[in-house]
């Protein structure tokens, strides 16, 4: 950089050179020295003093020149440092001022650090944009010309001598079309958003019933739970050890555990504990749903041992399409309690499923879990289905229809009852419309796993748990509270709905009474009836006719009449 271009650059930047000139009395058009425009500072006037006498006082030999270069040298180094300083200022100040010098390489590097600069502090001070809108399921309307528009339920048939409870048509979308419906986004979760569950080692208990796998929870505790907050943290069983299904009670493999958080669809499940029942296997399963859909059937040691030696289990802990999981130390004795666990609370089993179908054992499934989940739950826009009982609407009545059936200790069944009434509970009226029933048949549940319906459940264990283990007394207490605070509902469909997809078996101890069948490989003869020679013959035995009564001949004067006493 030569001093002429710094006295063009200073007269860009600060002034006129020209004009300062003309100030001062000299030519405008006089020429510019080859000394710095710029006006030497004092102290560079000391040294330029000093150094003129030095050189006269000084005596002419090479010392004198050795003190000249010397001076000389330092004068130089001296303004290069005060050049450099200025040079410097200036730069700084056209930047900030917008105005660049003359271009070269060294400017337009500064000049592309700075827009990195302050495009880096711009991203560092601006607030990150907002998160999109989360997506949620809504439902949806079947287009025109499926395969159920039109479809009505049929009266039942008019049959005098079957009363009982028996299935009715149900129209299920084809396989193909239900997987293609499966929502792409969970469904909204009314009043709250995250659910925790609690976790203790320390237990005390300090009132009435619960357990140590429940958590012994205050009462408290539990009216607390009914209020309803974005935010939560519940009871909910396993609380004790890391995870659910590890040290907790309800102890299951940790390569069934590992399998269990695979799931990521849907799951079908079931249990069998006391070697209460047979397993059934599922029917009518789609080749998709074989591969895609996790079938766990959970056992306690005893129906483990029980399969084993009925050789229906080996190593590969599989029978047809169940997976076998083996739980060992069960939380309670009962084991229709142990039952309600996997029952009410694989979402905790499963964290990471989207879907569940609770089967119990003395059923058999006969439809493809993807078509009972687009006809109960999707296409209601439901995250919650169960059956209606079949006969029952009221808690009362079906309360005291568990005490005539001996279903459990009487007392405990009326001190839960008279708990509930005073919280509020009342028989069930055509006034709770469009509620249509307060007692369910709880032996299918199918749910969607999101907060709300995950906080439902565990608030019904928890009544389970408390109090006696027939779920159908403590369920409308349940929903009622959740209701209030939130407007989720859930679907209860029909029971004859119910029975259209799963087909009731018998408990093993019932089987066990029957004859046993023929053997597979048996051919069944039926002969024909001998024809009959003579009907006085006194080893026919003959079916039973409808005998017309002969007229009474006029010669019998006596005849036997019916004394008929008024009143």
């Amino acid at each position: 950089m030569t001093s002429a271009s710094l006295g063009l650059r200073s007269s860009g930047s600060y002034g006129s050179l020209q004009q300062q000139q003309f100030q001062n009395g000299g030519s405008p058009f006089q020429a510019s020295p080859l000394v710095p425009p710029r006006k030497p500072p004092k102290m560079f006037k000391e040294k330029e003093g000093l150094f003129l006498w030095i050189c006269k006082f000084a005596p002419r030999k090479k010392i004198g020149m050795m003190l000249l270069c010397v001076v000389s040298a330092a004068v130089f180094l001296w303004v290069l440092y005060v050049g450099k300083g200025e040079d410097t200022q200036e730069l700084i100040m056209s930047m900030n001022s917008g105005v660049f010098p003359p271009d070269t390489g060294q400017i337009r590097h500064i000049d592309l650090i700075e827009k990195n600069d302050v495009e880096k502090i711009a991203s560092i001070e601006s607030p990150p944009p907002p998160p999109p809108p989360l997506a949620y399921f809504k439902g949806y309307t079947l287009p025109p010309g499926n395969p159920c528009e039109g479809f009505t339920l049929p009266p039942p048939p008019a049959d005098k001598k079957r009363t009982g409870p028996r299935p009715c048509p149900v129209c299920y979308l084809p396989v193909e079309q239900a997987i293609a419906l499966m929502p792409d986004a969970p469904s909204f979760s009314p009043g709250v958003s995250s659910l925790t569950y609690i976790h203790e080692e320390n237990l005390s208990r300090s009132e009435f019933g619960g357990s140590e796998f429940g958590g012994y929870p205050s009462l408290m505790q539990r009216n607390d739970s009914y209020d309803i907050r974005e935010s939560m943290s519940v009871h909910c069983g396993f609380v004790r050890g890391a995870r659910p299904g590890h040290q907790t009670g309800f102890d299951i493999d940790d390569s069934n555990l590992l399998a269990m958080e695979s799931c990521r669809g849907v799951v079908v499940a079931s249990a069998i504990f006391g070697a209460f029942d047979l397993i059934r296997q599922p029917q009518n399963i789609s080749e998709y749903a074989k591969g895609n859909v996790c079938f766990y059937m959970f056992v306690d040691e005893e129906t483990e041992s029980f399969l084993r030696n009925s050789s229906e289990l080996d190593s590969s802990m599989r029978i047809g399409l169940w997976r076998i999981a083996v739980v060992h130390n069960l939380p309670y004795d009962d084991p229709r309690r142990n039952g309600k666990v996997p029952k009410l609370l694989l979402h905790r089993l499963f964290p990471n499923a989207r879907y569940s179908l609770w089967v119990d054992a003395k059923l058999e499934l006969v439809v493809d879990p993807y078509q009972i989940l687009e006809r109960f739950l999707w296409r209601k826009n439901a995250s919650f289905a169960i059956s209606r009982h079949y006969r029952r609407y009221d808690v009362f009545v079906e309360a005291d229809a568990n005490k005539a059936a001996s279903k459990f200790d009487n007392a405990s069944i009326d001190f839960q009852v008279d708990f509930y009434r005073k919280e509020g509970l009342t028989p069930y009226t055509r006034a709770k419309l469009p509620i249509s029933s307060d007692v369910p048949e709880g032996c299918v549940i199918i749910k969607e796993h999101i907060p709300i319906s995950n906080l439902f459940t565990c608030l019904w264990f928890n009544e389970v748990d408390r109090f006696t283990p027939r779920d159908q007394i403590s369920f409308a207490i349940v929903r009622d509270k959740i209701r209030e605070k939130t407007n989720w509902t859930l679907n209860m469909f029909l029971d004859c709905e119910r029975r259209n997809f799963v087909i009731q078996g018998y408990h093993r101890d019932v089987l066990e009474r029957w004859p046993p069948p023929p053997a597979s490989g048996a051919i069944a003869v039926v002969h024909p009836p001998a024809p009959v020679i003579d009907e006085t013959l006194p080893n026919v035995v003959t079916s039973p006719v409808k005998k017309i009564p002969a007229k009474r001949g006029r010669e019998r004067k006596s005849r036997r009449h019916r004394k008929v006493t008024p009143g």
